[in-house]
């Protein structure tokens, strides 16, 4: 699926940082960024294994506590929200973590109407039942609703993962490594799966990743991180035509025909 650039309202920030600095005891991750997701874009993180791109999106998420800044999601400072608050904003927020997460001991149906019954209020069977099927087909995988998680493809996981995300309807859409262990095949259709959620469910959303190809395929803008900072941000022609030893090495290790 070539990648269609979606309406991006550049007046509307979803997201907008400032100034965020975390360390770990003497070793500081982040050094002051700066950052902001606009609605309806597809925001991609780029940078080495280790440079503090998950640490971003766990701060985001409000499940790592910066040291300095200024973070704002979806109308709320993130540093001074209260608990209670915190949580119906995670409400809005989507995870798809790198493993799936899904639990092993339900099946995809189980997985699914979990979210809902924890979160949603007085929702009924029908309407439960409803929005399961309605997820399952856009993440194409009616056909899996009674297997069990040992019983499906990694890719088929990672779908199930992200479709457990969608089925609260989030504003917000934070991937942390979506391609990773994932084969050539199998990460193109995430990344499809990626850029329709985008279309279909008008979120918003950061990417993290090291894989070229799904920057390529999904970002609507790309923003490097090196050195604790974001050092460049644009298109991706726009990031790798940087004469910069740094950039050359990242897409020389990934390997992009």
């Amino acid at each position: 699926m070539k990648k269609i650039h979606s309406k991006i309202d550049k007046n509307n920030k979803v997201i907008s940082i400032r100034g965020l600095k975390k360390a770990f005891d003497d070793f500081e991750v982040l050094k002051g960024v700066d950052l902001d997701l606009f609605q309806g874009e597809n925001l991609v993180v780029l940078g080495r294994s280790g440079t503090g791109k998950s640490v971003l999106i766990k701060i985001i998420a409000g499940l790592l506590k910066a040291d300095e800044g200024y973070i704002n999601v979806l109308g709320s400072d993130i540093m001074k929200i209260m608990p209670k608050e915190l949580d119906e904003l995670r409400l809005k927020l989507g995870f798809s973590f790198q493993n799936s997460a899904l639990y092993d001991s339900m099946t995809v149906r189980e997985n699914l109407e979990f979210p809902l019954i924890r979160h949603v209020k007085n929702i009924t069977r029908k309407e439960i039942d409803s929005r399961i099927e309605e997820t399952l087909d856009a993440i194409g995988l009616s056909q899996t609703i009674n297997q069990m998680p040992s019983e499906l493809s990694g890719g088929q996981r990672k779908r199930i993962g992200i479709g457990r995300t969608l089925i609260l309807n989030p504003e917000i859409m934070l991937y942390d490594e979506p391609t990773a262990g994932l084969d050539p095949i199998t990460s193109m259709d995430i990344n499809n799966l990626i850029n329709e959620v985008q279309e279909r469910y008008n979120t918003s959303s950061i990417i993290i990743t090291h894989d070229l190809t799904c920057a390529k395929s999904v970002g609507d803008r790309l923003v490097m991180l090196l050195d604790g900072q974001f050092q460049y941000q644009g298109t991706f022609e726009e990031v790798f035509e940087k004469n910069d030893e740094r950039v050359k090495l990242f897409y020389n290790y990934n390997f992009i025909e």
